[in-house]
């Protein structure tokens, strides 16, 4: 492994992990000694990664530090470009701009040549319906904020719901809002197709997120059980 990929892999063990970790323990994972992880940890600190601790008590990556990427395989550059072209096709206005963004950021790190294959790539996107609603619910989501949904369900009845959205599933025929529902005392999936009109209620929902999210996960493993 050369000390380029070594020094990545380094970082990606490191965000892995909440608590710190030893030079032991990551020396064994990456398969070298503590003293090259020593060297390591001081070269990425030097490059401005938020490495603390010390040798003999762990070290642990605090967030908000990007490494930009050292090296992608030819299928990694495939998978990452797709994907980003996809949510270009299918994630708003919003989403449309940063994949656009993202895609020349990664461009821009790829050796020349490697540059020109992503450019030139087989694998495309197609069209996709625009998703209504999308930019307010995401901002929802992100702020734990109730909304009122104008909604009207498959038998063509219109209904008011009041919701604590969770997540959006891009799925092959539909996206769908994950949410609980006030009326229902119980998650709901709404088609966004269906929502005439989003609108924030007011306020933060009760729960957090994250524990919607895991209690909606919940019911799918059981569901499918």
């Amino acid at each position: 492994m050369s000390r380029a990929a070594r020094l990545l892999e380094l970082l990606q063990a490191l965000r892995r992990r909440r608590r710190p970790v030893t030079a032991a323990a990551l020396a064994e994972e990456l398969g070298v000694s503590a003293r090259s992880i020593y060297r390591d940890v001081a070269t990425l600190q030097a490059q401005g990664a938020r490495i603390e601790g010390e040798a003999g008590i762990g070290y642990v990556l605090r967030p908000g530090f990007f490494l930009p990427p050292l090296s992608f395989t030819e299928d990694e550059v495939d998978a990452l470009m797709l994907g980003l072209r996809l949510v270009a096709r299918r994630g708003g206005r919003e989403l449309e701009a940063a994949a656009a963004g993202a895609l020349a950021k990664i461009e821009a790190v790829l050796p020349p040549e490697a540059a020109e294959e992503a450019a030139a790539s087989g694998l495309m996107a197609g069209p996709a319906r625009e998703a209504p609603h999308l930019a307010v619910l995401r901002r929802a989501i992100a702020a734990e904020q109730r909304l009122r949904l104008d909604y009207m369900d498959g038998k063509a009845a219109r209904t008011d719901r009041v919701v604590w959205p969770v997540g959006i599933g891009f799925f092959e025929t539909a996206e769908v809002l994950v949410a609980w529902c006030e009326t229902r005392r119980d998650f709901r999936h709404f088609r966004l197709d269906r929502i005439a009109a989003a609108v924030p209620e007011g306020g933060r929902y009760p729960r957090r997120r994250r524990a919607l999210l895991a209690a909606w996960r919940a019911t799918q493993e059981m569901e499918g059980s």
